[in-house]
């Protein structure tokens, strides 16, 4: 399909806009059918809320991608391939399917971790495909499961993981857009769209929190955004990281943690830096608003150098990384000596 100037801004128009009000539409719809079904998150010394909440509104930002993006990634120009196209539509639906079974009844983690293995899989040799060697699917692989996972572990407070993706798609298609990648560029746009959708529902206080069907499907899409912008032009896999780095740096050095103390790190834990600041007494609202913080005035002027300099990307991204690492250990320490202060007392 052929699209003059005028055509190809009103599809991308009308992609951005049905997945914003499909996103919206059916988290309305979500909300009713968790609470005639008993789908609710009880309060606990573990989590971070005071009443028990419907889960499952990230099918909303799961149909607002559906309906978009595989359009936007195929049917304008440059388009990652119908390979490519296809195993990410097949990725998103098997990991919504799975993280949905789960928000009705928890699944073991076995079968979880296979499909979303298979489903990852399956994305990373078609995008290795069209690379050098077919053995990029390797660490793609493990980022892919990793990047799945840790949004799964930054969904714990209202309007975080909903704000971070509504960032992290407006910024990638920025950079998309920079880069030519016209349908990557819609189709971030979209993602963003989509999360802003949830997001209405999902701010403090909310009347709904994601669920695994949207924290995982979450993950593996900022994933599969990332690796398809990496395989069309290499050096923008440095700008994307710094985009994702309040996300990965605190789900990372939590991670590192837990496993060098010899905890089970893979039990549910209150100990990430955002949870740590709600149990010191900030508000939601508060602690979303400073990861925005963090993006807007650390990751933009990073990613920005990042593209404009490509020979001095990989600086800019330890200086951003490192940077972040700072943060995230005074913050730690800063909320662990006001709770011996608290206890002293």
């Amino acid at each position: 399909m052929t699209f003059t100037p005028a055509s190809a801004g009103s599809f991308a128009a009308g992609c951005i806009v049905l997945a914003l009000l499909v996103s919206f539409a059916c988290v309305r719809i979500a909300i009713a059918y968790a609470q005639r079904k008993g789908m609710l998150d009880a309060p606990g010394h573990r989590r971070s809320h005071s009443m028990p909440t419907p889960r499952g509104g990230g099918i909303g930002i799961v149909a607002g991608v559906l309906v978009s993006m595989p359009a936007a990634l195929l049917l304008m120009t440059p388009s990652p391939g119908a390979g490519v196209v296809a195993a990410f539509t097949v990725g998103v639906v098997a990991i919504a399917a799975i993280g949905w079974l789960d928000d009705h009844g928890s699944l073991p983690i076995r079968p979880r971790l296979l499909i979303q293995l298979g489903a990852t899989l399956l994305f990373c040799v078609a995008v290795a495909s069209q690379t050098a060697s077919l053995w990029w699917a390797a660490p793609l692989l493990v980022a892919g499961v990793w990047c799945i996972n840790l949004h799964n572990f930054m969904d714990g407070i209202d309007g975080i993981a909903a704000l971070q993706a509504g960032f992290f798609g407006v910024a990638s298609a920025l950079v998309a857009d920079t880069a030519g990648a016209t349908g990557i560029s819609i189709a971030a746009c979209a993602l963003g769209a989509a999360a802003v959708g949830f997001w209405w529902f999902n701010r403090s206080p909310a009347r709904i929190f994601m669920g695994d069907v949207g924290s995982a499907t979450l993950g593996f899409i900022v994933f599969a955004l990332t690796a398809m912008l990496w395989a069309w032009r290499s050096d923008l896999l440095w700008p994307e990281l710094i985009l994702s780095s309040a996300f990965v740096i605190d789900a990372t050095l939590t991670l590192l943690v837990r496993m060098l103390r010899g905890a089970r790190w893979y039990t549910p834990h209150r100990e990430h830096l955002y949870q740590w600041l709600v149990r010191r007494g900030q508000t939601h609202t508060r602690v979303a608003s400073g990861y925005l913080v963090w993006n807007l005035f650390v990751c933009v002027p990073g990613a920005w150098i990042a593209l404009r300099y490509p020979a001095a990307a990989p600086i800019c991204l330890g200086v951003v990384y490192l940077l972040g690492a700072a943060v995230w250990r005074i913050g730690k320490r800063s909320c662990l000596r006001r709770r011996e202060r608290h206890v002293s007392a």
